[in-house]
């Protein structure tokens, strides 16, 4: 009892410290103090910017403008949407609309514009290098993003679209998830139970794709994606807007616009890409779908076809059979407290790192059960802090994420301002009886996140606007991409996957089968990812929307693109949020598996605990965040040319060599 008082009084004594260590945020009224700083700094700095007596790199200037505008911003757009206390959120979406204005007006400073565009066409008066090149070039295409550089009345329709599109993508997003209101009379009185029931109507919420009722994956097939007039105004405007602002700002597309400074540069190059690997993929998905078949004639009949509702089901309920045990039979090996050793032993083996839980002080966490980790080097010391918002509670986004909320970068003075990250996942809370558990898809969501922390942490860029997963869409997710092969990889799980009660390791048959089951059906899956990002390229790339509608658009392009057929009165594309936020960036996720999948076949499969391979994975890829060209980055690092063909080879031969591993899955249903 003496301990625990002599903590409580320690505690009690030690000043409070605010939001993150902020000593303005020891209450929500500071949010107003960090705003304030920040308007005075970025007058200051604009001035020194435009003066004729500028003593320092104009691109230094920027990106000190960046960093004193973002450190308030990632802030409080973190601490709008995870602080449990209304007056907290409220102070910082104030923050947030505060800095946003801000931004604004910076983005019609033609003094400060043209002192940037001064350097970037004609050089700097003092010594630059590429990197300070490519950043300032950088800065300049942000400035143009606003069409700051056009005439007056072609920079006033810029504004006018952005925010056409911005409400418009707010409104079909929002349909996007709203529930169907059906007539019970138009079902068949056998499916009535599977769905919600409101008063003589039944609500249809989603595509009810884990239901072992084949006709209730149909009816809510069916029903749920039926076409939406609104919808299609919605997506058709908002389409059409787009184009219309890529060309005023003088690009031939949205998709030519939206790739600028991307890994892959231009849609011209996602289109290869993708024609490359969906001829590749077409027969392996096919003998996929063949065996769907043949589970579906099993439940159903000979007679019935696999449809488009079917292929969630049944590659879920493939899996399970092939796991023999339900996702929680595995948990008790993932304990979090074990995952995050496993963690720690991989991130010391790989970079000579340790993840050290370190004791906050009062008022610096916005929740009493998120954990402080700093990433301490052998050599180096304190290279950041991630702190960890890992359990569930009300009110906070379910979604798994990672937040910046201090980039890294070189200060005047030669110091490094270190990064400070959030990983944000939704656990379960620990009960009396036991630790939390994490189910294999948790354990891989986990390793995804930290993936992104670690890009943070190891970016030693000189500057904050392009450190860590500051970079290329297509460039961003490759860290967190290539974490889940170790994930999945049984050295990797042995070496910490134990019972929590009894520390058994999980025996070798559950670990093979864990580890194979992710790859099944694969092909196919591949395949959906495949249409998804041609269908996202086609409605933003060269195509006259006027011709057909957006439906049209989906049947022609999946006719193309994907190995089941369209189904007719659906329009699956109208409740496909992701168009409004990776517009013409959705072929995203596939370059970063195939980059992730070449990294790992090169430098890792052989040993995914090699020192060697960790540090030259360090010093030539992650290190440089966005600071190079991600192209130029990955070549580099790869040794070999970005090209269609050698992306779309790591991907199949992964494939390959995982079918082969699974040859007897068709045995099933022999």
């Amino acid at each position: 009892m003496l301990r625990r008082m002599q903590h409580f009084s320690k505690n009690v004594l030690l000043k409070r410290r605010g939001l993150f260590g902020k000593p303005e945020l020891t209450s929500h009224e500071g949010f107003y103090v960090l705003k304030e700083k920040a308007i005075f700094k970025t007058d200051d700095l604009i001035e020194e910017a435009t003066s004729s007596n500028r003593s320092r790199k104009m691109v230094v200037i920027f990106d000190e403008l960046s960093d004193t505008l973002c450190k308030v911003a990632d802030l409080s757009e973190f601490i709008r949407l995870a602080h449990p206390a209304s007056n907290y959120c409220s102070a910082a979406e104030d923050a947030c609309i505060t800095i946003s204005g801000i931004v604004e007006k910076l983005n019609t400073h033609k003094k400060l514009f043209n002192a940037l565009k001064s350097v970037v066409d004609n050089g700097d008066q003092f010594e630059t290098s590429d990197v300070d090149k490519h950043v300032a070039r950088l800065f300049l295409f942000d400035f143009e993003q606003s069409g700051i550089h056009l005439e007056e009345e072609a920079r006033q329709r810029v504004v006018f679209l952005n925010d056409c599109i911005l409400q418009l993508g707010q409104r079909f997003m929002a349909g996007a998830v709203h529930p169907r209101s059906i007539s019970k009379n138009i079902l068949p009185a056998a499916v009535l139970p599977f769905f919600a029931s409101d008063g003589e109507n039944i609500l249809v919420s989603g595509l009810y794709a884990d239901s072992a009722n084949s006709v209730a994956r149909e009816s809510a097939y069916r029903l749920f994606l039926y076409p939406d007039e609104q919808q299609e105004r919605l997506l058709a405007e908002m389409l059409k807007c787009r184009n219309e602002l890529a060309t005023v700002c003088g690009f031939p597309t949205y998709a030519h616009r939206a790739l600028k400074a991307s890994t892959v540069e231009t849609p011209e190059m996602v289109d290869m890409f993708l024609d490359s690997l969906n001829e590749q993929l077409q027969p392996r998905a096919a003998n996929d779908f063949a065996i769907m078949q043949k589970m579906k004639s099993l439940e159903c009949g000979a007679n019935v076809p696999l449809a488009a509702w079917d292929t969630p089901y049944f590659t879920s309920s493939l899996k399970r059979k092939h796991l023999q045990a339900s996702a929680s039979e595995f948990s008790p090996y993932f304990s979090l407290g074990a995952c995050m050793e496993g963690l720690n032993l991989l991130m010391n083996s790989l970079f000579g790192i340790s993840l050290r839980n370190t004791e906050m002080e009062p008022g610096e966490s916005w929740f009493h059960d998120i954990y402080k980790l700093a990433v301490e080097h052998e050599t180096e010391g304190l290279l950041g802090h991630i702190y960890c918002d890992f359990f569930e509670r009300q009110g906070k986004p379910n979604q798994d994420c990672h937040f910046t909320i201090q980039g890294g970068k070189v200060m005047p003075d030669g110091s490094f301002q270190n990064p400070i990250v959030v990983v944000m996942l939704n656990l379960s809370q620990p009960r009396w009886s036991g630790p939390t558990l994490l189910t294999p898809s948790m354990v891989d969501n986990l390793f995804h996140e930290m993936g992104h922390a670690m890009h943070s942490m190891l970016a030693r860029t000189e500057f904050q606007h392009v450190t860590g997963t500051r970079c290329s869409t297509d460039f961003a997710e490759v860290p967190s991409v290539l974490m889940e092969y170790f994930a999945n990889d049984p050295r990797v799980l042995r070496s910490f996957a134990k019972h929590f009660q009894t520390q058994e390791p999980m025996p070798e048959s559950m670990l093979e089968r864990l580890c194979t089951s992710k790859h099944l059906f694969a092909s196919s899956e591949m395949q959906l990812q495949v249409f998804y990002s041609a269908l996202d390229q086609v409605y933003h790339g060269n195509h006259d929307m006027h011709a057909e509608n957006t439906t049209q658009t989906l049947q022609r392009v999946q006719e193309k693109y994907y190995g089941l057929p369209y189904v007719e009165n659906t329009a699956w594309q109208l409740r496909f949020s992701h168009l409004v936020g990776y517009g013409a960036k959705y072929y995203s996720y596939l370059i970063s598996r195939a980059i992730a999948s070449w990294i790992w076949q090169t430098y890792f499969e052989r040993d995914p605990f090699s020192r060697t391979e960790g540090e030259k994975y360090r010093r030539g890829c992650l290190a440089y965040g966005g600071g190079i060209p991600s192209r130029l980055l990955v070549s580099n690092f790869l040794g070999r040319e970005i090209t269609p063909t050698n992306l779309t080879s790591s991907l199949i031969s992964e494939i390959d060599t995982f079918n082969e591993r699974l040859k007897h899955v068709d045995d099933y249903f022999r």
